[in-house]
């Protein structure tokens, strides 16, 4: 259900346009077979990404704009209920440099070749019954600790197969999934295939179930399993709380993973347990929490990829970060972060966050040396400084236009898994919702 090729952007923005009218009549209340209460929106997508290198590298630098359409129909009338939904999207080259040096994935490539302009097109079946229901297609975006597709630079990415997702138990959210195939966010195709990242080996079928439960307005939990087939059978929980004390508050958020090497074992034997407890302290516009991440096993914590060399949000762990995930076998890392809510000085809409993380104790020394994972040294040390700015017009003809600066800095103090670079993204962002 899945359609991608090469075009020019002006064309596919046309496209686009012509198609939000031919499909408006059924947001106007019109039944058309049966389907009504539909919803059409537009959303354009501007991203810049820079990134330097310490070791005398050259940077690269990609620049381009997306452009994603999102149609979901109503569902025909009954107890049981019938919808569709679909997706298209489209982007193009502004700019790039040093493509070979590094990809950061926000322009489309097939394979080494990059792409001037590209669009892709995908759709999905949807049956509802009560508050549960089953997705069947090429464009579905499951976002949970075990299977995360990102949607971090140009164009989301999509999974291709079946995805049920119930709220039919009060306070409870239930899930499970069954996919055979993916788009990268930096392909127009999918692929038969999802990856381990670090890992760089592939399987064609993931599989998972589990769901949160919300105990109160202040703590809850979270059960997931997850199988990527001839690689690794994965469990994730957590658990967090909060406190309110007067006019502050404190929370407590704690992740654990373990992975175990399953089927084939592409990958290798993995055995590896990884965690990350966090304390966090809220005051009026200010928050700080400080963190701990380990990681027990004499490989890294490896977690989704979509293409080779990509790497998504399936890692929800405290000290994961724009420039490193602090995953490495036996890691230790801590890390302190800072957010500002400027809508307490009446600055709605505009926020800042920094996190400085530094990770310590990452030994590879007892790990096969025909493993995938045989890149890491003995007792590496790097750390990380990281600022995220964001600001989003509350009101008024551009309501919605947003604007993020995500500026970090990675240094390697001691080990070969990793590079120190600077790295520079922006975003410009507008949503517009057709009806």
């Amino acid at each position: 259900m899945s359609k991608s090729a090469s075009v020019n952007p002006l064309r596919t923005l046309a496209v686009l346009y012509c198609l939000s009218w031919t499909l408006a009549p059924v947001a106007w209340g019109q039944s058309v077979g049966g389907f009504q209460d539909a919803e059409l929106d537009l959303k354009a997508r501007n991203v810049y990404w820079r990134q330097d290198y310490r070791d005398g590298a050259p940077s690269s630098r990609e620049w381009g704009q997306g452009l994603m359409m999102e149609f979901r129909s109503g569902d025909t009338p009954g107890v049981i209920g019938l919808g569709i939904e679909a997706s298209a999207y489209a982007s193009a080259k502004l700019d790039q440099r040093n493509w070979a040096a590094a990809r950061a994935g926000v322009l489309t490539r097939n394979d080494d070749h990059l792409r001037n302009a590209s669009a892709w097109a995908g759709g999905a079946l949807r049956l509802r019954a009560f508050d549960t229901e089953l997705r069947y297609g090429s464009n579905l975006r499951p976002y949970n600790p075990v299977f995360a597709p990102a949607d971090t630079r140009l164009l989301p990415s999509t999974a291709t197969g079946w995805w049920l997702s119930s709220r039919a138990v009060s306070d409870t959210f239930l899930e499970a999934g069954y996919f055979t195939g993916g788009k990268d966010y930096s392909s127009n195709r999918s692929r038969r295939e999802f990856y381990a990242s670090y890992a760089g080996v592939s399987t064609d079928r993931v599989s998972y179930i589990g769901g949160s439960h919300t105990l109160s307005d202040n703590s809850g939990f979270m059960l997931y399993a997850s199988e990527f087939r001839n690689i690794w059978r994965q469990y994730f929980m957590n658990v967090s709380h909060a406190w309110t004390l007067d006019e502050r508050r404190l929370s407590m958020d704690f992740n654990l993973y373990h992975s175990q090497g399953q089927g084939r074992k592409l990958a290798g034997d993995i055995d590896v347990s990884a965690w990350s407890f966090a304390l966090g302290h809220t005051r009026g516009a200010h928050t700080v929490r400080l963190s701990y991440q380990r990681i027990e096993g004499d490989q890294p914590f490896d977690y989704l990829g979509m293409a080779p060399g990509s790497y998504h949000d399936s890692i929800y762990l405290a000290n994961s970060s724009q420039m490193s995930d602090f995953n490495g076998p036996h890691e230790k890392s801590w890390g302190i972060f800072y957010d500002l809510d400027m809508s307490h000085y009446d600055m709605p809409g505009l926020s800042l966050h920094a996190r400085h993380i530094r990770g310590y104790g990452a030994d590879g020394s007892a790990m096969n040396p025909h493993s995938p994972y045989a890149y890491y040294g003995s007792n590496e040390k790097h750390w990380t400084a990281e600022v995220d700015v964001r600001y989003e017009i509350q009101n008024g003809a551009a309501r919605g236009l947003s604007a993020r600066l995500r500026v970090g800095v990675h240094r390697m103090l001691q080990g070969s898994s990793n590079v120190s670079s600077r790295q520079i993204r922006l975003y410009l962002e507008y949503p517009y919702s057709i009806f």
